[in-house]
């Protein structure tokens, strides 16, 4: 590949044109400072001007003498403007807020100026946003909602598990919390998060942090000039860091124990091989307790709860205690249709047919396990999955008190058949 450069229309040795990003009036880096100290003008905001001028006044040394010039009406008379200034070789800086190449100013600058310009980053304002929360990003979507409708920018939140929302004056925090409320209704898909956090003068000293959830996001009023974070796992704490599968019958809500057994719940996990960017289905899923505790074990996990008791689906509502699990309320296999693809299935109940619906959907090495009350039916599904499939028998014998002075003696539960493998 032959490498080409372009020649620009100015003078033959041309000053450099440096953009510095600025975090809370700081520039980061030698070069940076070196950037604005050596600048004939510097063209920024008027509220980038006042942070910088709060930075350097207290240091005499940082005092900067270039000429200074509000970034005013159309850039494109801006660039003009800097075209001019170098051809009569002086040096251009200009200032942007964290990093300008994330959704800012580099793109237009070094499209027209090409190889003149250095740029100067700092921290951007999502990666500044996710610090603040205190949560990591490498997996997170971001989506901006400048110069674009709300109606455009929602599929793309509600496709994703993590998303930083780059949020404006016509689109401010509370309009994407109310969107996200409706939306079962306007796109018949719930929002897979319930945590939102709002990152408003990210470096300033106004800066402010909200945490809240979807209902309290739409409730509220806050400042346009935000990052709005929205994500399905709870925030840190001592209570939800402790990592626990197979949890006890009794911290869920069920229906005359509807509910996968703890030790059965705790194997068919184990067999499901869960990952955080994956799709699980639990289908048939009474309490929930297999999806709840899936979510709990693989951040950024999307489950879909599948079941069509109305009483048990509020009672997975209530299980769920804002985790990212969508509750899909219907009989399977047709409430299956409109779901994503699952890269795992779990299926508490449904029979033969909707676990050979659910083999049919799944993608390319994905996993099924399923529970059966019967040999039979176990076999007829090891029969569907081939060669892959596995069969194991689980029994449990449980200790329960007797006699006067509370001895133990063995009680067993019904016995369970596990069938898993993959497509």
């Amino acid at each position: 590949m032959v490498n080409q450069s372009i020649a620009l229309p100015l003078a033959e040795q041309s000053p450099i044109l440096d953009i510095v990003g600025l975090h809370g009036g700081a520039w980061f880096g030698l070069q940076a400072a070196a950037a604005l100290r050596q600048a004939d003008l510097i063209i920024g905001a008027q509220r980038l001007h006042d942070d910088l001028d709060s930075t350097t006044s207290a240091r005499e040394e940082e005092r900067l003498e270039a000429e200074r010039l509000d970034l005013f009406g159309p850039l494109d008379q801006v660039i003009d403007l800097i075209e001019e200034r170098i051809h009569l070789g002086q040096r251009v800086c200009m200032l942007a807020s964290g990093d300008p190449g994330f959704f800012g100013i580099e793109r237009m600058m070094v499209g027209r100026f090409g190889h003149v310009v250095q740029v100067h980053p700092a921290p951007s304002s999502v990666a500044l946003a996710f610090a603040r929360a205190r949560i990591h990003w490498d997996d997170a979507t971001i989506v901006s909602c400048h110069g674009r409708p709300l109606e455009r920018a929602l599929p793309h939140i509600l496709a994703a598990s993590k998303v930083a929302v780059l949020v404006s004056k016509t689109t401010p925090p509370e309009a994407i919390g109310q969107a996200l409320l409706d939306a079962p209704r306007t796109h018949g898909q719930e929002a897979p998060y319930h945590f939102a956090v709002v990152c408003s003068h990210l470096g300033d000293q106004d800066e402010s942090i909200t945490r809240t959830d979807l209902a309290g996001l739409a409730a509220g009023t806050f400042d346009p000039l935000s990052v709005l974070i929205l994500t399905g796992e709870p925030q840190p704490t001592a209570a939800n860091a402790i990592v626990a599968w197979g949890r006890p019958v009794d911290q869920y809500a069920h229906r005359a124990s509807m509910i996968t057994k703890p030790e059965v719940r705790a194997i068919a996990l184990s067999k499901l091989q869960l990952f955080g960017a994956a799709v699980l289905w639990d289908v048939g899923a009474a309490s929930g307790s297999v999806g709840i505790e899936a979510a709990q074990l693989a951040p950024g996990l999307r489950v879909y709860s599948v079941e069509q008791n109305p009483d048990d689906v509020a009672r997975i509502r209530a299980n769920r205690h804002q985790l990212p699990v969508t509750v899909v309320e219907g009989k399977a296999p047709q409430s299956l249709t409109d779901l994503p693809p699952p890269d795992r299935v779990f299926l508490g109940g449904g029979g033969i047919a909707v676990f050979s619906s659910c083999i049919g959907r799944l993608k390319p090495g994905g996993v099924i396990v399923a529970t059966f009350t019967t040999m039979e039916t176990a076999l007829q599904a090891v029969d569907l999955l081939g060669q892959n499939a596995e069969l194991l028998q689980v029994s449990i014998n449980r200790g329960v008190p007797v006699g006067p002075q509370d001895r133990l003696r063995l009680e067993a539960d019904n016995p369970v058949f596990l069938v898993w493998g993959s497509s």
